[in-house]
C-alpha cells in the first residue's frame, strides 16, 4: 500500500513548541484520513529546529465505494417537496428511489452509490486545511498582509508531499498555500549543506537528511548528546549532570548535534553549585559537570553546537566562556550583596507585598504560618521556638538579588543565607524544604521543624482560599492548591503523623471568617442562610468540611495511584469525623485486603442484602424506623438469637481493635494495619451467621413486632459494619 511523507520547512521553531507541534501535525493529518476512510497502517512525526515531518505508511490509494442511504418526503408529498428531494439526492425520477414502511407511513428513500475518490485528491485537501489552522500557540505572518495569508510559527519556506507504494516512484501531492507549492525537495544543515535535495519516500528522505548533516529524530539527537557529552566528560576525568529537560530543550535547538567542553574561572566555585548550574543551565542552555570522588561541581561545562567548525570549535567554546564568565560575575555580585544584609531585616518589606487581594499582604501570610507551625510543632515532634523561628525566615529569600534572577532557587538560597547568618541547622533546613513536595518524584520534608513549616505553609494556603471561597475548578486551578493538598497528604503519610485535619481548619479559618460579617446579598453561593443562623461557628464548620471532602478526593488520587480503590476511601471518609489522613489510609488497606477474601466479599453480599430489605420498608415506614435496639426476647427462631448474639459480641471486638489502632498507628513501632486488619478479622465471624440468618429467617412476616423487631436487627447489621466503613459506598 502507498506511503504518505510529508515535510514543512521553515525558520526555527522554538525547542519548547517542537514536541507538541510533531504529535498535532500527526493527529490531525491521520484523524483526517480516518474520517475520509483511509484507514492506514502507521504513523510517526519528527521535529528539528527546521522541519516538522510526518510519515504515514500503509494508506489505500483509494477511498472505499460507499452506498448512502438519503431518506425523502412520505408517499403522495406535494410535488415540490418531491422535486427538492430528487435533486439533492441526484435522481431523474421518483422511480429510481425505493419507498420503505415506517410508524408514520410510506416514504421515498434514495440509496446512493458513492464512488472512493483517489487518496492523492483527499490528501490534497487535508494538508492545507490542516496546514493553514495550525494550533500554534503563537504564530506570525510575513511578508504582505493579504487576506487570508499564512499563519505559521515562523515563516514557511517549502514544503514535501509525496505519496506512493514502494515498488513505483511516488507522485507528488500538488496544492499550494501562501503561494508556496508543495513538491518533492527541502534543504539540509542551513550551513553545512545548503543546497536543494530531492526526496522520493521516508527512508530515501532520512538517510538524504542525515547526509545532508541533520538528524531527523529528536530522540536520535538526545541520545548523541547525552552519549557524546558522558564520553567528554568521562575522558577529562568528570562526571556529567544529567538534565533530562535540558537535554529535551538543546535537541531541539540543533538539527546536528557536535559536543564540546569549556571552562570557567575555578573562583566562581565559592558561589553555590546550585547558582552555578542555574546560571550556565538557563543563559548559555549548557551542562554542568562534577568530580565524581567529591560530588562537587567542577570548572568546566558542556556545550552543544548545530555545527562542525573549521577551528573544531574553539571560537564558539571562546564565545560561550565569555558570556558564561559575565553571568556568572553578575551571580557573585548578587551572592555577595545578599549576604550583607540578614533575612530578618528584610522582613519589614512585606508588608507593602501584597499576596492576594483577600488574604492579605505577605507579611500578613507570614504571621500566619507563624502561628501555624508553632500550633503544628508539638504534633509533630518538632521544637516549637525553632519552627516559630523558620517560619518567619521562610519567605525572605524572595525579596534578595539572587531569587529575582533565578526564581526556581527560592528556599534553597534562604537555606544559603540563613547558615552564612549563624542559624540553627533545623532552621536553615527548613526555610528550603518547606516547599517541598513540589511533584509526585519530589523529597518529602523529614526533619520535624521542616514538616511543621512546610504543612503550615500549604494548610494556611489551602484554609487562606477556600475561607474566601476560592477553589479550584476543573479546568483551572491558579495557586496551586491541588499541589498543596497533595503535598500536605504526602508528608503526613511519608512521616506517619496523626493529624486531626478537621480541628486544624476549623481554628484557622477563625482568623480569615472572624470578620466576614456581611449583608446577605454578599455572601457566598451556598453560605448565604448561615448568614442569619451563625455567622462564626456554622460556617468555619462548613468550609472545613468542604476542604475536608477536598482532600478525600486528592487522597483518592494519591492512592488509586498506589492501586488502592477510590470507593473505599469515599466508604471510609463517609464516617463521622473521620479526618485522620493516616489512620484513614490505614482503614483503606485493611478493608481492600478484607474485600480480596471470600469472607469480605459474602459479608459485603450479606450487608447490601439487609441495607437493601432496610431502605424498601423505610420507605413505608419512615427513615430511622428501625434504629431501635433488636429486643432478644422477641426472637423466636435460633438463628435469629444467634446473629443477635454474634453482632453483640462482634462489634465489641471490632470497636476494641479500631480503638487500639486509633490508639498505636504512627507511633514507633506500630507503623503497619495490624490492629485494623484484627478489626476485619473480627468482623468476618459476622459472615456466616448472616448467612445462615438469610437462608433460614423470613423477615417480613405477618406479625408487625417480629418483623419490626427483624428489621432492627438487620439495622444493628448495617451499624456493626460501619465501625470500619460504611459499606454501603463500596461499589462492585
Amino acid at each position: 500500500m502507498p506511503d504518505l511523507l510529508i515535510e514543512l520547512f521553515s525558520e526555527e521553531i522554538p525547542a519548547r513548541m517542537q514536541p507538541r507541534a510533531a504529535e498535532d501535525l500527526r493527529k490531525l493529518v491521520t484523524d483526517r484520513l480516518v474520517a475520509a476512510g483511509l484507514v492506514y497502517e502507521g504513523a510517526k512525526a519528527f521535529a528539528t529546529p527546521r522541519r516538522l515531518a510526518l510519515t504515514v505508511q500503509g494508506v489505500p490509494a483509494r477511498q472505499p465505494d460507499v452506498k448512502e442511504e438519503r431518506k425523502g418526503p412520505r408517499v403522495g408529498a406535494p410535488a415540490g417537496a418531491i422535486g427538492g428531494f430528487l435533486k439533492a439526492a441526484g435522481l431523474a425520477s421518483i422511480d429510481q428511489a425505493t419507498v420503505q414502511p415506517d410508524k408514520k407511513g410510506d416514504f421515498y428513500v434514495a440509496v446512493i452509490d458513492k464512488k472512493g475518490r483517489a487518496a492523492i485528491d483527499v490528501i490534497g485537501e487535508i494538508v492545507p486545511e490542516v496546514v493553514r489552522n495550525f494550533p500554534w500557540p503563537k504564530a506570525m505572518r510575513w511578508g504582505e498582509a493579504k487576506p487570508g495569508a499564512l499563519s505559521w510559527v515562523r515563516p514557511l519556506h517549502a514544503m514535501i508531499a509525496t505519496f506512493g507504494p514502494d515498488t513505483e516512484e511516488p507522485e507528488i501531492v500538488r496544492f499550494e498555500i501562501g503561494g508556496i507549492a508543495s513538491g518533492d525537495a527541502t534543504r539540509g544543515h542551513r550551513f553545512l549543506a545548503p543546497e536543494p535535495i530531492k526526496v522520493r519516500r521516508f527512508d530515501d528522505y532520512v538517510a538524504k537528511l542525515e547526509k545532508a548533516k541533520v538528524v531527523l529524530d529528536p530522540e536520535r539527537r538526545k541520545h548523541i548528546i547525552l552519549t557524546e557529552a558522558r564520553t567528554l566528560a568521562f575522558a577529562q576525568g568528570f562526571e556529567l549532570v544529567e538534565d533530562e529537560g535540558l537535554l529535551t530543550e538543546v535537541a531541539g535547538l540543533v538539527e546536528w548535534p557536535v559536543v564540546l567542553m569549556g571552562a570557567f574561572d575555578a573562583a566562581f566555585l565559592a558561589i553555590p553549585a546550585e547558582v552555578i548550574r542555574a546560571t550556565i543551565r538557563n543563559n548559555q542552555k549548557c551542562f554542568v559537570l562534577r568530580d565524581p570522588q567529591a560530588a562537587k561541581l567542577v570548572n568546566r561545562f558542556i556545550l552543544v553546537a548545530n555545527t562542525e567548525a573549521k577551528d573544531g570549535g574553539k571560537a564558539i567554546v571562546a564565545g560561550n566562556e565569555r558570556v558564561i564568565r559575565a553571568r556568572l560575575s553578575d551571580a557573585k555580585f548578587f551572592y555577595d550583596t545578599d549576604l550583607k544584609v540578614k533575612l530578618e531585616d528584610r522582613l519589614d518589606k512585606f508588608k507593602g507585598i501584597v499576596f492576594h487581594e483577600k488574604l492579605g499582604t505577605q507579611a500578613d501570610r507570614i504571621a500566619r504560618i507563624e502561628k501555624l507551625a508553632a500550633e503544628l510543632a508539638p504534633m509533630v515532634g518538632a521544637d516549637k521556638a525553632k519552627a516559630q523561628r523558620a517560619a518567619r525566615l521562610c519567605k525572605a529569600d524572595l525579596l534578595t538579588e539572587m531569587v529575582g534572577e533565578f526564581p526556581e532557587v527560592q528556599g534553597l538560597m534562604g537555606r544559603y543565607y540563613a547558615e552564612a547568618q549563624g542559624e540553627d541547622e533545623a532552621v536553615a533546613h527548613a526555610i528550603e524544604d518547606h516547599y517541598k513536595p513540589q511533584g509526585p518524584t519530589d523529597l518529602v520534608p523529614a526533619d520535624p521543624v521542616s514538616i511543621a513549616v512546610a504543612l503550615a505553609d500549604k494548610l494556611d494556603m489551602l484554609v487562606g482560599f477556600w475561607a474566601q471561597d476560592d477553589k479550584p475548578t476543573s479546568s483551572r486551578d491558579p495557586y496551586g492548591l491541588r499541589r498543596a493538598a497533595l503535598g500536605a497528604i504526602r508528608i503526613v503519610l511519608d512521616n506517619q503523623l496523626r493529624l486531626q485535619l478537621r480541628t486544624i481548619f476549623v481554628q484557622e479559618l477563625s482568623h480569615h471568617l472572624v470578620q466576614r460579617a456581611m449583608p446577605d446579598d454578599k455572601w457566598p453561593v451556598g453560605h448565604r442562610e448561615l448568614s442569619v443562623i451563625h455567622q462564626g461557628a456554622q460556617l468555619r464548620e462548613l468550609v472545613a468540611k468542604e476542604l475536608l471532602e477536598f482532600f478525600a478526593d486528592r487522597l483518592k488520587v494519591q492512592l488509586r495511584e498506589q492501586g488502592a480503590r477510590y470507593d473505599l476511601v469515599d466508604a471510609v471518609f463517609a464516617l463521622e469525623r473521620q479526618d485522620d489522613v493516616l489512620l484513614i489510609v490505614h482503614r483503606v488497606n485493611a478493608l481492600g485486603n478484607f474485600l480480596n477474601t471470600e469472607d469480605g466479599v459474602n459479608l459485603l453480599a450479606g450487608y447490601r442484602r439487609a441495607a437493601n430489605i432496610l431502605k424498601i420498608e423505610e420507605r413505608k415506614d419512615g427513615e430511622g424506623a428501625f434504629n431501635e435496639p433488636a429486643n432478644p426476647e422477641l426472637m423466636s427462631h435460633p438463628l435469629e438469637r444467634h446473629l443477635w448474639n454474634t453482632i453483640q459480641s462482634t462489634r465489641d471486638e471490632v470497636l476494641d481493635h479500631v480503638s487500639l489502632a486509633e490508639e498505636r498507628i504512627g507511633r514507633p513501632g506500630f507503623e503497619d494495619q495490624k490492629p485494623f486488619e484484627e478489626a476485619m478479622e473480627s468482623l468476618s465471624t459476622l459472615r456466616t451467621a448472616v448467612d445462615a440468618f438469610f437462608e433460614e429467617v423470613t423477615v417480613n412476616v405477618d406479625e408487625k413486632p417480629i418483623r419490626e423487631n427483624r428489621l432492627r436487627l438487620l439495622n444493628e447489621i448495617r451499624a456493626a459494619t460501619r465501625a470500619v466503613a460504611d459499606f454501603s459506598c463500596i461499589e462492585g
